[in-house]
């Protein structure tokens, strides 16, 4: 949703649809990654609902928001762990539809340091259809103001997402992850962009390396239409370019465990803020303390923080921004 200058605007129904994947996450501990051809010894194994877009639609409840999530199950033993996952964690599953054959699995390797490295099969997610989109987009008309979409479901399915919920006049969030090529006319449709560095380097085509290459690759998706364009930089924190300022964030520092869910709950806990009224810089800063905590905690919708937790984050430490109006 914009304003009449062409500004992504908060929300006010409260509520965030997220249109995404859904994965059985087999995650495995080790103190160093294997290299080529090389067996490791690990320390730990979690099995646990994952997905890109199931830690975003939990994370938004857990933000405090009403979350539905559109996507597509299996009919093998997995289904009742992603379905009874998203449903315990306080997620609406009336658009969750079941497809003969297997459920989506992630494996996701961890080191010592919390850096990982994922391999997903998306399975059942692949059956998810512009039908589905639809159906969800029209029953939840005047309830969700925000729509929140990733790249793990096919890419046509996420750009008719994304040009679904413009036109149903919902804020747009594109979290362009895994990093695809994309119609060069969506981004008018997308109102705020979550590219990593990495996801933000293969797109705009600009190595980004520091926060400056941030602000010029970010510079790229607002040269395309797209509202907002907020990079995230882990450790050094974030930049955010739009029409009319630059604003860089300095991160909460925390000592990081695992990084594996730390983008899903930044970008659902600014979804939530959004959806829930908040201004975007003040969206940024909350969504920026959810993903910190998540790096402290193993495994990746288990990581995923409370509300609470939150507030007590933000209220111990006020994170601070840099902002230049261009």
């Amino acid at each position: 949703m914009r304003n009449e200058q062409g500004q992504a605007v908060a929300g006010s129904s409260g509520g965030v649809l997220v249109v995404g994947s859904v994965t059985a996450d087999v995650t495995t501990f080790s103190h160093r990654l294997p290299g080529n051809g090389e067996t490791v010894l690990g320390d730990d194994l979690t099995l646990v609902l994952g997905g890109k877009g199931a830690n975003q639609a939990v994370a938004a409840a857990r933000a405090g928001v009403h979350s539905y999530f559109v996507g597509c199950v299996g009919s093998d033993v997995f289904q009742a762990l992603v379905v009874e996952g998203l449903r315990d964690n306080g997620v609406d599953i009336s658009e969750v539809h079941q497809v003969d054959g297997a459920t989506g699995v992630a494996h996701i390797r961890v080191d010592a340091s919390g850096d990982n490295n994922i391999v997903i099969v998306p399975l059942a997610n692949s059956r998810l259809s512009e039908d589905h989109v639809d159906q969800a987009i029209a029953k939840l008309k005047g309830r969700v103001s925000v729509m929140l979409t990733q790249l793990e479901i096919p890419a046509r399915i996420a750009m008719h997402a994304v040009r679904s919920a413009s036109s149903a006049g919902m804020t747009v969030i594109l979290d362009p992850a895994p990093a695809l090529e994309l119609d060069e006319d969506i981004w008018q449709f997308v109102d705020i962009v979550t590219p990593n560095e990495t996801e933000a380097s293969r797109l705009s085509g600009i190595a980004v390396v520091d926060a400056d290459s941030a602000i010029a690759a970010a510079r790229w998706f607002c040269d395309r239409g797209t509202s907002s364009a907020l990079v995230t930089l882990g450790s050094a924190g974030a930049v955010l370019v739009t029409g009319s300022e630059t604003v860089q964030f300095e991160a909460y520092p925390v000592d990081a465990l695992d990084t594996t869910a730390a983008g899903d709950a930044f970008a659902g806990y600014l979804g939530a803020a959004l959806a829930d009224g908040a201004q975007l810089h003040d969206a940024v800063r909350r969504a920026m303390a959810a993903g910190a905590l998540a790096a402290t905690k193993r495994g990746a919708s288990p990581s995923l923080p409370m509300s609470a937790d939150v507030d007590a984050l933000m209220a111990s430490r006020i994170l601070t921004s840099n902002r230049k109006d261009h």
